[in-house]
């Protein structure tokens, strides 16, 4: 399968719906003092006109609302035609649930562009705005979608509002690079591992776009809101707010009831109940196609997205359901028991297969990495370890002399007070034509913000795990010793199955084991 090529100007700032949160709540935290506060963020929104007629349903108090996120590179006041979008991301906010759902919309989606005919269904950003972006959804995709509000953000919003929030930990799940003098694509360089994401580096992580699919690229934002949201604490954000609020006001532009006190209110009593309520990801039902390459002097044909009505209608019903305390308890503490498969310990190893020679390699090239080095006895079926020396992740269209201490890498973290840490990371691939990679990570940092909250703690064959949950799905798990700490991190998609997440955990062993 070829891969779809990216729009240089446009970027999935899927991030920023952690910004509208955190700045909501900063408004309406404040607003104890009285109306002057939502007063007072009015005049931050006006810096960017409201949207004309917008297509909206005016929400009634206290009542869910739906939110249609946008991050496009439009200037307000200027044309839509030479705009572009790469994020159609749908957010409910509803007081009775205990999460709050999110749905991205694949930009390469095939569809029927009221008055425009069939293209992909960012196309309609850039043929009539956001109005005829909803039109195009409740014709194509999602009949019954009711939008309250309209957020359109532009792409300088992402850079300051980095800037103005200081860096990210994360994972990167496996080496990034491009040099744009070589190719069409953006350029990047960030090494696989537990990192600090920065600047530069942070946007050119939420945009890449060269060696995946779009699926993959929706699913890295998401891990990315995680990672912000998690580390940017309350105190930050009310000691910032005023810078916040600003950039938020300059960068995006709403729906006119949003320029409104009264619309403001409204939705950030929503914003504040849902404030310390998990995101949870609803895949979208893509089908990716066989692309194909266009002949020498051919236009490239469109590679597009497809989706069935049946699965699309499912995935509207599971996002605008609101899920139950009850419902977030029992998926955020999964099943690691099992009869078929099971070994001795009880683990169900279903799905896995035993891999300690190549284990034992890995860490052999680790041995400078400062730290005692364990890896998984297991792996996923029809997984590999990632190994510079044969070159099986790297990008044929890039050097192979990048990728040279890259697979596997021993390096050092720098923690938020610049205190050094050993680290090294194991990278494994399931897929790279899908672009899923998952990690074997430690660390001499005990305390990374990744690791600060687990959802649940569980005894397995012995060994105390830390899990953590999203939506029901395990995207990390870890194991601590006295001098260091251990995960493994899923890939983007969370392809890996809890149980086998657990049971990867639970194999690690020593390189002298």
């Amino acid at each position: 399968m070829s891969l779809i090529p990216e729009t240089r100007r446009g970027m999935l700032l899927r991030f920023l719906f952690a910004a509208v949160l955190v700045i909501g709540a900063s408004a309406a935290t404040t607003a104890v003092a009285g109306l002057l506060q939502f007063k007072q963020l009015t005049v931050y929104l006006s810096k960017t006109p409201a949207l004309p007629h917008a297509h909206v349903t005016l929400p009634n108090p206290g009542q869910p609302q739906t939110l249609l996120m946008i991050g496009s590179d439009h200037r307000a006041g200027t044309s839509y035609n030479s705009a572009n979008t790469d994020t159609m991301m749908l957010v409910p906010l509803n007081p009775d649930s205990s999460t709050i759902n999110v749905l991205s919309i694949p930009r390469d989606l095939e569809v029927e562009i009221p008055g425009f005919g069939t293209d992909k269904i960012n196309a309609a950003y850039s043929d009539g705005g956001p109005n005829l972006m909803i039109e195009t959804i409740k014709q194509n995709v999602f009949p019954d979608l009711q939008v309250n509000h309209i957020l359109d953000v532009n792409f300088g919003g992402f850079e300051d509002l980095v800037d103005a929030i200081g860096c990210v930990y994360g994972q990167v799940d496996h080496r990034y690079y491009n040099n744009t003098a070589l190719t069409d694509f953006s350029s990047i360089d960030i090494q696989p591992g537990y990192q600090k994401l920065c600047d530069a580096n942070a946007l050119a992580f939420v945009r890449f776009r060269h060696t995946d699919t779009d699926i993959v690229r929706n699913a890295r934002q998401q891990d990315f809101i995680r990672w912000a949201k998690d580390q940017y604490s309350t105190t930050q954000l009310l000691d910032n707010r005023d810078q916040l609020l600003s950039i938020f006001g300059a960068h995006v532009q709403t729906d006119g009831d949003l320029h409104t006190v009264d619309g403001l209110i409204n939705l950030f009593n929503l914003v504040v109940f849902s404030d310390g309520h998990t995101i949870k990801s609803i895949p979208f039902p893509a089908i990716l196609q066989n692309c194909v390459t266009a002949l020498p002097g051919q236009p490239q044909p469109p590679c597009y997205v497809n989706a069935e009505s049946v699965p699309e209608q499912q995935a509207y019903n599971a996002f605008m359901k609101p899920t139950t305390a009850a419902a977030a308890a029992a998926t955020a503490h999964p099943r690691v028991g099992g009869k078929p498969h099971a070994s001795g310990s009880g683990i169900s190893t279903a799905g896995l297969i035993a891999d300690i020679p190549d284990g034992h390699s890995q860490a052999a090239q680790l041995s400078r990495a400062g730290m005692p080095v364990y890896f998984p006895k297991l792996i996923v079926a029809g997984s590999q370890y990632c190994l510079s020396i044969t070159g099986n992740c790297d990008d044929s269209e890039e050097p192979a002399s990048e990728y040279d201490s890259s697979y596997p890498r021993e390096y050092q973290i720098h923690d938020r007070q610049g205190a050094p840490h050993a680290a090294y990371v194991m990278t494994l691939v399931i897929s790279s034509v899908t672009g899923q990679y998952y990690n074997v990570q430690g660390t001499t940092w005990t305390s990374p913000p990744l690791l600060a909250n687990p959802t649940e703690t569980k005894v397995v064959a012995g060994r105390k795990l830390e899990l953590f949950a999203s939506g029901g799905r395990l995207y990390t798990v870890a194991w601590r010793t006295p001098t260091a700490v251990y995960w493994i991190e899923n890939d983007l998609t969370a392809s890996i199955p809890n149980a086998q997440m657990v049971a990867l955990a639970a194999s690690l062993m020593h390189v002298g084991g």
